[in-house]
């Protein structure tokens, strides 16, 4: 009888319980969702700075107040995306499955 890595209770079709698996979800989605929001927020910097006729750094050609949107859209994603995920997380592993 073999079982898998990591579940404790010999049940190979049960998911793991307790509080790492939503650490270790949460924490990869605050990086992500940090990342990804800001790089998201300086495109809406580039398409801010254009409408309102701002001319982007001559040698980089970064937009203006890029670092402004950036922190702000990081800050925004650091916090929700790992709060859907989990949200989602939680609600599938709370829900009971079909017994048909």
């Amino acid at each position: 009888m073999s079982h898998e890595a990591g579940d404790p209770s010999g049940n190979p079709g049960e998911p793991e319980s307790g509080v790492w698996p939503y650490v270790g979800v949460g924490c990869m989605t605050a990086v992500v969702g940090f990342f990804g929001s800001a790089m998201i927020a300086v495109l809406i910097a580039k398409g801010v700075g254009a409408a309102t006729g701002c001319t982007p750094d001559a040698d980089t050609g970064a937009p203006c107040n890029w670092l402004t949107y950036a922190v702000r859209g990081g800050l925004l994603g650091l916090v929700m995306i790992p709060t859907i995920v989990l949200r989602r997380m939680r609600k599938v592993r709370t829900t009971p499955e079909n017994s048909e």
